[in-house]
Protein backbone atom coordinates (compact mmCIF):
# COMPACT_ATOMS: atom_id res chain seq x y z
CA UNK A 1 0.00 0.00 0.00
CA UNK A 2 1.52 3.33 -1.07
CA UNK A 3 1.72 6.45 1.06
CA UNK A 4 -0.71 8.20 -1.26
CA UNK A 5 -3.27 5.46 -0.67
CA UNK A 6 -2.87 5.81 3.08
CA UNK A 7 -3.17 9.60 3.15
CA UNK A 8 -5.67 10.00 0.40
CA UNK A 9 -5.38 12.49 -2.45
CA UNK A 10 -6.51 16.06 -2.29
CA UNK A 11 -5.64 19.18 -4.23
CA UNK A 12 -2.41 19.51 -2.24
CA UNK A 13 -1.20 16.32 -3.94
CA UNK A 14 -2.08 17.66 -7.44
CA UNK A 15 -4.15 14.62 -8.25
CA UNK A 16 -7.80 13.80 -8.60
CA UNK A 17 -9.39 11.98 -5.65
CA UNK A 18 -9.37 8.23 -5.89
CA UNK A 19 -12.43 6.39 -4.72
CA UNK A 20 -12.42 3.17 -2.74
CA UNK A 21 -15.23 0.60 -2.66
CA UNK A 22 -16.89 -0.12 0.66
CA UNK A 23 -15.57 -3.67 0.59
CA UNK A 24 -12.04 -2.56 -0.23
CA UNK A 25 -12.08 0.08 2.48
CA UNK A 26 -13.34 -2.37 5.12
CA UNK A 27 -10.63 -4.83 4.15
CA UNK A 28 -7.93 -2.13 4.31
CA UNK A 29 -9.11 -0.94 7.72
CA UNK A 30 -9.17 -4.51 9.06
CA UNK A 31 -5.65 -5.14 7.83
CA UNK A 32 -4.43 -1.85 9.28
CA UNK A 33 -3.36 -0.49 5.91
CA UNK A 34 -5.33 2.72 6.38
CA UNK A 35 -6.92 4.32 9.43
CA UNK A 36 -10.66 4.36 9.92
CA UNK A 37 -10.76 7.94 8.60
CA UNK A 38 -9.59 9.47 5.36
CA UNK A 39 -8.46 12.84 4.10
CA UNK A 40 -11.25 15.11 2.89
CA UNK A 41 -11.31 18.56 1.34
CA UNK A 42 -13.54 20.99 3.24
CA UNK A 43 -14.49 24.55 2.47
CA UNK A 44 -13.33 26.92 5.20
CA UNK A 45 -16.75 28.58 5.51
CA UNK A 46 -18.16 25.17 6.47
CA UNK A 47 -15.78 24.83 9.46
CA UNK A 48 -15.86 26.63 12.83
CA UNK A 49 -13.04 26.58 15.42
CA UNK A 50 -14.03 25.17 18.78
CA UNK A 51 -14.60 27.77 21.50
CA UNK A 52 -12.82 25.39 23.92
CA UNK A 53 -9.36 25.87 22.41
CA UNK A 54 -7.17 27.45 25.14
CA UNK A 55 -4.84 28.91 22.55
CA UNK A 56 -5.36 32.60 21.87
CA UNK A 57 -2.14 33.68 20.18
CA UNK A 58 -1.92 32.61 16.53
CA UNK A 59 0.81 34.98 15.41
CA UNK A 60 0.89 38.44 13.88
CA UNK A 61 -0.64 39.35 10.52
CA UNK A 62 2.81 39.03 8.98
CA UNK A 63 3.15 35.53 10.39
CA UNK A 64 -0.28 34.56 9.11
CA UNK A 65 0.53 35.88 5.65
CA UNK A 66 3.79 33.94 5.42
CA UNK A 67 2.22 30.74 6.70
CA UNK A 68 -0.85 31.14 4.48
CA UNK A 69 1.31 31.44 1.35
CA UNK A 70 3.14 28.28 2.36
CA UNK A 71 -0.22 26.52 2.64
CA UNK A 72 -1.14 27.77 -0.82
CA UNK A 73 1.87 25.90 -2.20
CA UNK A 74 1.53 22.73 -0.12
CA UNK A 75 -0.27 21.63 3.02
CA UNK A 76 2.03 19.21 4.82
CA UNK A 77 -0.34 18.36 7.69
CA UNK A 78 -4.09 18.02 7.65
CA UNK A 79 -6.38 19.77 10.11
CA UNK A 80 -8.52 17.68 12.46
CA UNK A 81 -12.26 18.22 12.88
CA UNK A 82 -15.39 16.51 14.16
CA UNK A 83 -18.83 16.64 12.66
CA UNK A 84 -21.40 19.09 13.93
CA UNK A 85 -23.72 16.41 15.40
CA UNK A 86 -20.86 14.72 17.28
CA UNK A 87 -19.73 18.02 18.74
CA UNK A 88 -23.18 19.26 19.78
CA UNK A 89 -23.81 15.92 21.46
CA UNK A 90 -21.14 16.93 23.97
CA UNK A 91 -21.80 20.67 24.16
CA UNK A 92 -25.33 21.45 23.04
CA UNK A 93 -25.08 24.98 24.41
CA UNK A 94 -22.47 25.79 21.72
CA UNK A 95 -25.05 25.68 18.92
CA UNK A 96 -25.05 29.44 18.42
CA UNK A 97 -21.31 29.79 18.96
CA UNK A 98 -20.40 27.49 16.04
CA UNK A 99 -23.08 28.96 13.76
CA UNK A 100 -24.13 26.92 10.74
CA UNK A 101 -20.79 25.13 10.35
CA UNK A 102 -21.03 21.45 9.45
CA UNK A 103 -17.71 20.66 11.13
CA UNK A 104 -15.94 21.89 14.24
CA UNK A 105 -12.16 22.32 14.17
CA UNK A 106 -10.21 20.47 16.88
CA UNK A 107 -6.55 20.81 15.81
CA UNK A 108 -4.97 23.12 13.24
CA UNK A 109 -6.55 26.47 14.11
CA UNK A 110 -3.36 28.37 13.21
CA UNK A 111 -3.43 26.79 9.74
CA UNK A 112 -7.16 27.56 9.49
CA UNK A 113 -6.76 31.24 10.44
CA UNK A 114 -3.70 31.72 8.19
CA UNK A 115 -5.56 30.23 5.23
CA UNK A 116 -8.55 32.53 5.86
CA UNK A 117 -6.14 35.49 6.19
CA UNK A 118 -4.67 34.97 2.68
CA UNK A 119 -8.06 34.13 1.11
CA UNK A 120 -7.83 30.36 0.61
CA UNK A 121 -11.14 28.60 0.01
CA UNK A 122 -10.43 25.13 1.40
CA UNK A 123 -7.96 22.90 3.22
CA UNK A 124 -7.41 19.21 3.77
CA UNK A 125 -9.08 17.79 6.89
CA UNK A 126 -9.36 14.54 8.75
CA UNK A 127 -12.79 14.09 10.32
CA UNK A 128 -12.51 12.11 13.54
CA UNK A 129 -15.74 11.76 15.43
CA UNK A 130 -14.03 9.23 17.69
CA UNK A 131 -12.38 12.19 19.47
CA UNK A 132 -15.87 13.28 20.59
CA UNK A 133 -16.61 10.10 22.48
CA UNK A 134 -16.61 12.08 25.75
CA UNK A 135 -15.83 15.54 26.99
CA UNK A 136 -12.68 14.29 28.69
CA UNK A 137 -11.41 12.66 25.51
CA UNK A 138 -12.13 15.80 23.45
CA UNK A 139 -10.38 18.21 25.85
CA UNK A 140 -7.53 15.75 26.39
CA UNK A 141 -6.79 15.56 22.66
CA UNK A 142 -7.22 19.30 22.26
CA UNK A 143 -4.76 20.04 25.07
CA UNK A 144 -2.13 17.42 24.19
CA UNK A 145 -1.80 18.74 20.68
CA UNK A 146 -1.07 22.22 22.02
CA UNK A 147 1.27 21.10 24.80
CA UNK A 148 3.72 19.88 22.17
CA UNK A 149 3.99 23.36 20.62
CA UNK A 150 6.87 25.63 21.64
CA UNK A 151 4.78 28.80 21.19
CA UNK A 152 2.05 27.59 23.56
CA UNK A 153 2.52 30.05 26.40
CA UNK A 154 2.22 29.35 30.11
CA UNK A 155 -1.20 30.90 30.73
CA UNK A 156 -2.75 29.23 27.68
CA UNK A 157 -1.51 25.90 28.95
CA UNK A 158 -2.88 26.60 32.42
CA UNK A 159 -6.31 27.44 30.93
CA UNK A 160 -6.30 24.17 28.99
CA UNK A 161 -5.46 22.22 32.14
CA UNK A 162 -8.26 24.01 33.94
CA UNK A 163 -10.74 23.02 31.23
CA UNK A 164 -9.65 19.37 31.47
CA UNK A 165 -9.97 19.38 35.27
CA UNK A 166 -13.42 20.89 34.91
CA UNK A 167 -14.72 18.16 32.61
CA UNK A 168 -13.01 15.47 34.72
CA UNK A 169 -14.88 16.81 37.75
CA UNK A 170 -18.34 16.77 36.12
CA UNK A 171 -19.02 13.24 37.31
CA UNK A 172 -17.22 13.67 40.64
CA UNK A 173 -15.11 16.56 41.84
CA UNK A 174 -13.17 14.16 44.05
CA UNK A 175 -10.05 13.09 42.22
CA UNK A 176 -10.61 15.38 39.23
CA UNK A 177 -7.05 16.70 39.29
CA UNK A 178 -5.65 13.19 39.59
CA UNK A 179 -7.66 11.99 36.57
CA UNK A 180 -6.56 15.02 34.56
CA UNK A 181 -2.93 14.41 35.49
CA UNK A 182 -3.25 10.76 34.47
CA UNK A 183 -4.64 11.71 31.08
CA UNK A 184 -1.81 14.19 30.48
CA UNK A 185 0.87 11.85 31.79
CA UNK A 186 1.83 14.32 34.53
CA UNK A 187 1.94 14.38 38.32
CA UNK A 188 -0.95 15.80 40.30
CA UNK A 189 1.39 18.46 41.72
CA UNK A 190 2.10 19.64 38.17
CA UNK A 191 -1.60 20.13 37.56
CA UNK A 192 -1.95 22.03 40.85
CA UNK A 193 0.96 24.33 39.94
CA UNK A 194 -0.63 25.09 36.57
CA UNK A 195 -3.95 26.02 38.12
CA UNK A 196 -2.28 28.26 40.70
CA UNK A 197 -0.98 30.53 37.93
CA UNK A 198 -4.56 31.48 37.06
CA UNK A 199 -4.97 32.96 40.57
CA UNK A 200 -2.33 35.62 39.88
CA UNK A 201 -3.35 39.19 38.99
CA UNK A 202 -3.97 39.90 35.31
CA UNK A 203 -0.79 42.00 34.99
CA UNK A 204 1.34 39.08 36.18
CA UNK A 205 -0.41 36.67 33.81
CA UNK A 206 0.34 38.98 30.89
CA UNK A 207 4.02 38.99 31.85
CA UNK A 208 3.99 35.18 31.97
CA UNK A 209 2.30 34.94 28.56
CA UNK A 210 4.80 37.31 26.94
CA UNK A 211 7.80 35.58 28.49
CA UNK A 212 8.87 38.62 30.50
CA UNK A 213 8.43 36.57 33.67
CA UNK A 214 9.77 33.03 34.06
CA UNK A 215 7.35 30.26 34.95
CA UNK A 216 9.32 29.35 38.10
CA UNK A 217 8.97 32.96 39.26
CA UNK A 218 5.25 32.76 38.55
CA UNK A 219 4.93 29.66 40.73
CA UNK A 220 6.83 31.42 43.52
CA UNK A 221 4.49 34.42 43.29
CA UNK A 222 1.48 32.10 43.27
CA UNK A 223 2.59 30.56 46.58
CA UNK A 224 3.17 34.02 48.07
CA UNK A 225 -0.21 35.18 46.79
CA UNK A 226 -1.90 32.19 48.44
CA UNK A 227 -0.18 32.94 51.76
CA UNK A 228 -0.96 36.67 51.49
CA UNK A 229 -4.46 37.10 50.01
CA UNK A 230 -5.21 40.51 48.56
CA UNK A 231 -1.65 41.42 47.52
CA UNK A 232 -1.59 43.30 44.21
CA UNK A 233 0.75 42.98 41.24
CA UNK A 234 3.11 45.71 42.45
CA UNK A 235 3.44 44.04 45.85
CA UNK A 236 4.16 40.69 44.21
CA UNK A 237 6.89 42.18 42.02
CA UNK A 238 8.48 43.89 45.05
CA UNK A 239 8.44 40.59 46.92
CA UNK A 240 10.06 38.83 43.96
CA UNK A 241 12.78 41.49 43.74
CA UNK A 242 13.60 41.22 47.46
CA UNK A 243 13.59 37.43 47.35
CA UNK A 244 16.04 37.39 44.44
CA UNK A 245 18.31 39.89 46.23
CA UNK A 246 18.38 37.71 49.35
CA UNK A 247 19.08 34.59 47.29
CA UNK A 248 21.91 36.35 45.41
CA UNK A 249 23.49 37.55 48.65
CA UNK A 250 23.29 34.07 50.14
CA UNK A 251 24.95 32.55 47.07
CA UNK A 252 27.72 35.17 47.26
CA UNK A 253 28.35 34.37 50.95
CA UNK A 254 28.48 30.65 50.24
CA UNK A 255 30.89 31.22 47.36
CA UNK A 256 33.14 33.40 49.54
CA UNK A 257 33.17 30.73 52.26
CA UNK A 258 34.15 28.05 49.77
CA UNK A 259 36.95 30.21 48.37
CA UNK A 260 38.24 30.94 51.89
CA UNK A 261 38.39 27.22 52.68
CA UNK A 262 40.22 26.52 49.45
CA UNK A 263 42.72 29.32 50.11
CA UNK A 264 43.39 28.00 53.62
CA UNK A 265 43.95 24.51 52.35
CA UNK A 266 46.30 25.81 49.68
CA UNK A 267 48.33 27.78 52.26
CA UNK A 268 48.67 24.82 54.60
CA UNK A 269 49.42 22.29 51.91
CA UNK A 270 52.79 20.50 52.13
CA UNK A 271 54.81 21.69 49.17
CA UNK A 272 57.81 19.46 49.93
CA UNK A 273 58.65 16.78 47.42
CA UNK A 274 57.92 13.18 48.21
CA UNK A 275 60.04 10.17 47.44
CA UNK A 276 58.99 7.51 44.98
CA UNK A 277 57.03 5.72 47.71
CA UNK A 278 55.25 9.01 48.71
CA UNK A 279 57.06 9.17 52.04
CA UNK A 280 58.68 12.32 53.34
CA UNK A 281 62.46 12.14 53.31
CA UNK A 282 64.24 13.08 56.57
CA UNK A 283 65.68 16.56 56.77
CA UNK A 284 62.98 18.10 54.54
CA UNK A 285 63.62 21.74 55.18
CA UNK A 286 64.91 23.89 52.37
CA UNK A 287 68.18 24.63 54.17
CA UNK A 288 68.89 20.95 54.79
CA UNK A 289 68.01 20.07 51.24
CA UNK A 290 70.33 22.82 50.00
CA UNK A 291 73.19 21.69 52.22
CA UNK A 292 72.80 18.05 51.30
CA UNK A 293 72.40 18.72 47.62
CA UNK A 294 76.14 19.32 47.23
CA UNK A 295 77.23 15.87 48.35
CA UNK A 296 78.17 13.33 45.70
CA UNK A 297 76.64 9.91 45.55
CA UNK A 298 78.48 6.64 44.99
CA UNK A 299 77.54 4.10 42.36
CA UNK A 300 74.95 2.57 44.72
CA UNK A 301 73.28 6.01 45.21
CA UNK A 302 74.31 6.35 48.83
CA UNK A 303 75.84 9.61 50.00
CA UNK A 304 79.36 9.31 51.39
CA UNK A 305 79.33 9.54 55.18
CA UNK A 306 75.52 9.82 55.29
CA UNK A 307 75.04 7.09 57.90
CA UNK A 308 76.46 7.82 61.39
CA UNK A 309 77.00 4.78 63.66
CA UNK A 310 75.46 4.89 67.11
CA UNK A 311 78.91 4.50 68.80
CA UNK A 312 80.58 7.25 66.75
CA UNK A 313 82.61 9.78 68.77
CA UNK A 314 81.07 13.12 69.60
CA UNK A 315 81.88 16.30 67.74
CA UNK A 316 84.31 17.41 70.51
CA UNK A 317 86.42 14.20 70.42
CA UNK A 318 86.17 13.27 66.77
CA UNK A 319 89.14 14.14 64.61
CA UNK A 320 88.49 16.74 61.97
CA UNK A 321 87.71 15.23 58.63
CA UNK A 322 88.98 16.91 55.53
CA UNK A 323 86.42 17.40 52.77
CA UNK A 324 86.36 14.57 50.33
CA UNK A 325 87.46 15.76 46.96
CA UNK A 326 89.03 12.62 45.57
CA UNK A 327 87.44 10.54 42.87
CA UNK A 328 85.91 7.15 43.57
CA UNK A 329 87.26 3.94 42.17
CA UNK A 330 85.27 1.48 40.11
CA UNK A 331 84.34 -0.46 43.26
CA UNK A 332 83.15 2.74 45.01
CA UNK A 333 86.16 2.76 47.38
CA UNK A 334 88.13 5.88 47.88
CA UNK A 335 91.74 5.88 46.68
CA UNK A 336 94.21 6.82 49.40
CA UNK A 337 95.96 10.10 48.57
CA UNK A 338 99.74 9.76 48.12
CA UNK A 339 101.87 10.82 51.09
CA UNK A 340 103.89 13.99 50.73
CA UNK A 341 107.67 13.97 50.53
CA UNK A 342 107.99 15.45 54.04
CA UNK A 343 105.86 12.69 55.50
CA UNK A 344 107.85 10.01 53.70
CA UNK A 345 111.07 11.35 55.10
CA UNK A 346 109.70 11.25 58.67
CA UNK A 347 108.85 7.57 58.44
CA UNK A 348 111.30 4.86 59.42
CA UNK A 349 112.66 2.60 56.79
CA UNK A 350 110.50 -0.35 57.96
CA UNK A 351 107.33 1.69 57.30
CA UNK A 352 108.24 2.58 53.75
CA UNK A 353 106.96 0.63 50.86
CA UNK A 354 108.82 -2.59 50.38
CA UNK A 355 108.99 -1.87 46.72
CA UNK A 356 111.55 0.95 47.24
CA UNK A 357 115.10 -0.57 47.55
CA UNK A 358 117.30 0.67 50.40
CA UNK A 359 120.41 2.63 49.32
CA UNK A 360 123.76 0.79 49.46
CA UNK A 361 125.96 1.67 52.50
CA UNK A 362 129.73 1.28 52.58
CA UNK A 363 130.50 -0.44 55.90
CA UNK A 364 134.12 0.84 55.98
CA UNK A 365 133.13 4.53 55.74
CA UNK A 366 131.72 5.63 59.13
CA UNK A 367 131.01 9.16 57.90
CA UNK A 368 128.87 7.87 55.04
CA UNK A 369 126.98 5.68 57.51
CA UNK A 370 126.41 8.66 59.80
CA UNK A 371 125.18 10.88 56.94
CA UNK A 372 122.88 8.22 55.68
CA UNK A 373 121.44 7.52 59.11
CA UNK A 374 120.96 11.24 59.72
CA UNK A 375 118.77 11.38 56.65
CA UNK A 376 116.86 8.25 57.56
CA UNK A 377 116.29 8.66 61.34
CA UNK A 378 114.84 11.29 63.55
CA UNK A 379 116.78 12.97 66.33
CA UNK A 380 115.28 10.70 68.99
CA UNK A 381 116.06 7.66 66.94
CA UNK A 382 119.65 8.81 66.43
CA UNK A 383 120.01 9.36 70.20
CA UNK A 384 118.66 5.90 70.87
CA UNK A 385 121.05 4.48 68.26
CA UNK A 386 124.06 6.21 69.86
CA UNK A 387 123.11 4.76 73.22
CA UNK A 388 122.88 1.28 71.75
CA UNK A 389 126.25 1.65 70.06
CA UNK A 390 127.84 2.85 73.29
CA UNK A 391 126.43 -0.19 75.09
CA UNK A 392 127.84 -2.40 72.38
CA UNK A 393 131.25 -0.73 72.72
CA UNK A 394 131.16 -1.08 76.48
CA UNK A 395 130.22 -4.73 76.27
CA UNK A 396 133.00 -5.43 73.77
CA UNK A 397 135.60 -3.76 75.95
CA UNK A 398 134.52 -5.76 78.98
CA UNK A 399 134.72 -9.03 77.12
CA UNK A 400 138.21 -8.23 75.91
Amino acid sequence: MSVADRLGTGSSFSEARRTRSARGRAKAVTQGDVPAYELVRLRLDEVSPTPLNPRRNFGSDEDKTRFGEELRQAQLAACVAVSRPAYLALWPDHDERIGKAEHVLVNGERRFRSAVHVGLDSLDFVVRDDLASSREAFIDHLLKENLEREDFDVIERARGVEALVTVCGEQSERGARSRAAERLGKDRSWVTNQLSLLDLPEEIQVMLSSGDLAERDGRSLARHCKENPGVDAAGLLDYLKDAKAVAARKRAEELAAVQAVRSGNAGNSDRRLLSADNKQQPGDSESENTADSGSSLSADNKPEGAAVPADAPSAETAAPVAPVSSLLSADNKEEQPPASRADSRSLPTQQRSSKTPAPAVDPVNPRQIADELAEQLTADQLTELIELLMERVSAGASSS
